[in-house]
């Protein structure tokens, strides 16, 4: 049988998608699968790339990682992909099932010619609008809400692409940062509320627009900025211009980019990610101490924050659980019997940093739980003395519609238990979460101000600052599974 091993990573909230654009370079779509590399943490199920001459369109979409298809032994795809400008997308399926037919960028040849769009984020009225459309006699070929976006533009009688782009995103509610392509011009748009990341870089003369500077980096791009909430940039060959043709909104972004999503070493809204962890890290330590020997991160995530606990707390750091770092998105196992090993593929406890401790594990978040009973499990075997768990986030008590996928609301840990009910479930002698003030301390800031929040922090609040309008319409999210896809 063949076993993902996405069974042992619920305990974490799963990426959403990494977007990245270029324009201005005959090399395009090698920078673009470069940045796509780079951005392999935010979408690992499929990726894609579009690239234009000016003339004709060139593209690659398929499943798997960004090394599997636009990697060393695939050189001959990217040459194949020329053009002066490009944009690519990682994706991990936040609507519409796993197949080629919802892999982005998604392109189609409008009036005006042919028009490429990538997509990080969720529309929380693209079923409606899906309805409608296809009322109006709209055939859809995939099952993604992105395509919404692309049949808006097409019924659209604006006369310039950017008009019937704006036209379109004036319709629509939800998340979203766009890259989008077309013969002559390269366009980010950012929603109002600036919950999804999306930056501006420079290579030379070259414009990038990405999801994390990570992506520039790996390049040798300058950072210019970030892209503003309810922002549209046009990068064409006479420059670069930028509009706000969106209502204005509160400043939402998602709080749990510094937690999780975004890269250590990325720059996110003008702050370090790896700072960030750090500092939520020492906050814990502040809020929730407790006497022990040692504290171990659950690698690779829980890291930064642990380093900020030991320092803030004076315990000793230690690796005291080692990740298997080449473990892939599938692994052959000979029988059923031995699923339950799942989670020793990707961590192995460190015994000697272990046996006989009082041992603080340090992770940033508890979704279903799965995942850290058989780690909490994993290191009393170890001979740990003791196992405290602390986790660097508020509890996740809410589903998020904005590009993250998360489990329904009865599924989280959090919704359904008190924190001592999950101590108990997960088999720790104390378990602390940071509080939601304490994470807005973490970030620089007094408190959550609830008459005027400063980020998106609905999947531990229920704050939801843009309307759910298909969920709360009860639309459950449904997907178009008439043609299913052999591989």
């Amino acid at each position: 049988m063949t076993l993902t091993t996405s069974p042992f990573d619920d305990d974490h909230l799963h990426e959403e998608c990494g977007v990245f654009g270029i324009f201005g370079t005959p090399d395009a779509a090698a920078h673009t699968a470069l940045g796509l590399h780079a951005l392999q943490h935010r979408g690992q199920e499929a990726t894609g790339i579009v690239a234009t001459d000016g003339e004709q369109f060139n593209a690659h979409r398929g499943l798997g990682h960004v090394g599997e298809n636009f990697g060393a032994d695939a050189q001959n795809t990217v040459a194949k992909l020329t053009g002066f400008a490009a944009i690519g997308h990682n994706r991990y399926a936040t609507t519409g099932e796993t197949a080629i037919r919802n892999v982005q960028p998604l392109f189609a040849d409008f009036e005006f010619g042919g028009f490429a769009l990538c997509h990080n984020g969720n529309l929380t009225n693209a079923l409606i609008l899906r309805q409608q459309l296809v009322r109006q006699g709209c055939i859809f070929q995939s099952t993604t809400d992105t395509e919404t976006i692309v049949h808006l533009i097409a019924r659209s009688r604006r006369r310039t692409v950017v008009d019937r782009l704006i036209e379109a995103m004036n319709q629509v509610d939800g998340a979203y940062a766009l890259v989008c392509l077309s013969s002559s011009a390269l366009i980010g748009l950012r929603d109002p509320n600036g919950v999804r990341p999306l930056i501006l870089g420079r290579l030379g003369d070259s414009y990038i627009i990405t999801s994390e500077s990570c992506a520039l980096d790996i390049i040798g791009a300058d950072f210019v900025r970030d892209v503003e909430p309810g922002e549209l940039l046009v990068i064409d060959e006479t420059g670069l211009k930028s509009y706000f043709p969106f209502r204005s909104a509160e400043r939402r972004f998602c709080i749990f980019e510094y937690i999780y999503f975004a890269r250590p070493d990325s720059l996110v809204e003008g702050i370090s990610v790896y700072a960030a962890r750090k500092a939520i890290g020492a906050e814990l330590a502040k809020e929730s101490g407790v006497d022990a020997d040692v504290v171990v991160p659950v690698p690779d995530s829980g890291v930064p924050a642990a380093v900020g606990y030991a320092t803030a707390a004076g315990i000793p750091f230690e690796l005291g659980i080692i990740r298997n770092h080449y473990v892939g998105r599938t692994f052959i196992q000979p029988t059923d019997q031995v699923r339950h090993l799942g989670v020793k593929l990707k961590h192995n406890a460190n015994r000697a940093q272990l046996a006989g401790k009082r041992v603080i594990l340090v992770d940033d978040s508890i979704v279903r739980g799965t995942t850290s009973t058989k780690i909490v499990e994993m290191v009393r075997q170890a001979g740990a003395r003791e196992v405290h768990m602390r986790i660097a986030s508020p509890p996740t008590t809410h589903s998020c519609f904005y590009g993250v996928d998360t489990p329904e609301r009865d599924k989280l840990l959090a919704a359904r238990m008190s924190v001592e009910e999950m101590a108990r479930v997960i088999g720790v002698d104390s378990l602390a979460f940071i509080s939601i003030d304490g994470l807005y301390r973490a970030m620089g800031e007094p408190r959550r101000d609830p008459e005027a929040i400063q980020y998106c922090d609905a999947c531990f609040t229920g704050d939801y600052p843009i309307a759910l309008t298909d969920h709360d319409g009860g639309n459950a999210a449904r997907q178009l599974s008439l043609l299913a896809e052999a591989s």
